[in-house]
Formats: structure tokens, sequence, C-alpha cells
């Protein structure tokens, strides 16, 4: 059974290329990983400062060993870099203290573009897909 991770990151409006930009720049690295479906960055478009990253997975199993690689871990490292250096550090993802939302996270350089982050997990239980002719 499929996996959904959404990391749901709170953006001031002057950081949000900022951010949007530090997706861009990792992109694949995480479409390589065993168990991998699908990511999404989410903008907001009214009513809300927070942003969503979307990412199905395989399994819990798979999502856990992407958060140990050392694909996961350089991919952060350089957002770290892009940051001022400062390394992230995520427990469980990309939310909370030294996630997006802290020292190092996919902010612009010398700091983070999220205030605050916290991780959603949820079990596939129902999709639907268009039908092919």
């Amino acid at each position: 059974m499929s996996v959904v991770k959404i990391n749901a990151l709170t953006v001031p409006a002057e950081l949000r290329a900022t951010l949007e930009q530090r997706f861009a720049s990792r992109a694949g690295i995480v479409e390589a990983a065993d168990g991998f479906e699908w990511f999404e960055l989410l903008r907001p478009v009214e009513g809300t400062d927070t942003y969503l990253v979307y990412t199905r997975w395989r399994s819990e199993e798979d999502f856990q060993k992407w958060q140990a690689s050392t694909a996961f871990q350089s991919g952060h490292a350089q957002a770290a870099d892009a940051a001022g250096g400062q390394a992230p550090a995520h427990p469980t993802g990309h939310p909370g203290p030294g996630g997006h939302g802290g020292p190092g996270g996919h902010g612009g350089p010398g700091g983070p573009a999220a205030t605050g982050a916290s991780l959603w997990s949820f079990e596939v239980v129902q999709s639907a897909a268009p039908k092919t002719s």
C-alpha cells in the first residue's frame, strides 16, 4: 500500500521565490529513490502562507530508507550550502526545528525560507486516474 508524506511549510511571501528555487535546484534527486512514486510542490493561491510538499512512496519502509540515504543527506547538504553553510537536521523528513523552518532549510542565503513546518503521513486507501480510451 502506498504512503503519502506531506510537509506543510509556512513561508512568508517575500521568501516564496527563494523556496521554489531551492526545490527546483534539487530536481532529480528524490526521483531516483527506490520506492519513490510522486512529488509535487504546491504553492498556496489564497488565504494561506503554507506550501505543501507532497511525496508518494511505495511503502513506509521505502520512505524511511530514502531518509537514511546518502542522496537525501546530499540533497539537504546542498540546501545548507545555499543557506550559508548551516547543516539541516531532518529527523522526520523536512519539518520541525532544523528542517525547512529551521537553520539550513530551503530558505535564502543565511537562513530558512519557512518559519514553521510539520509532517503529515497518510496511507493511500483509494486513488483514481483518468480513463484512457
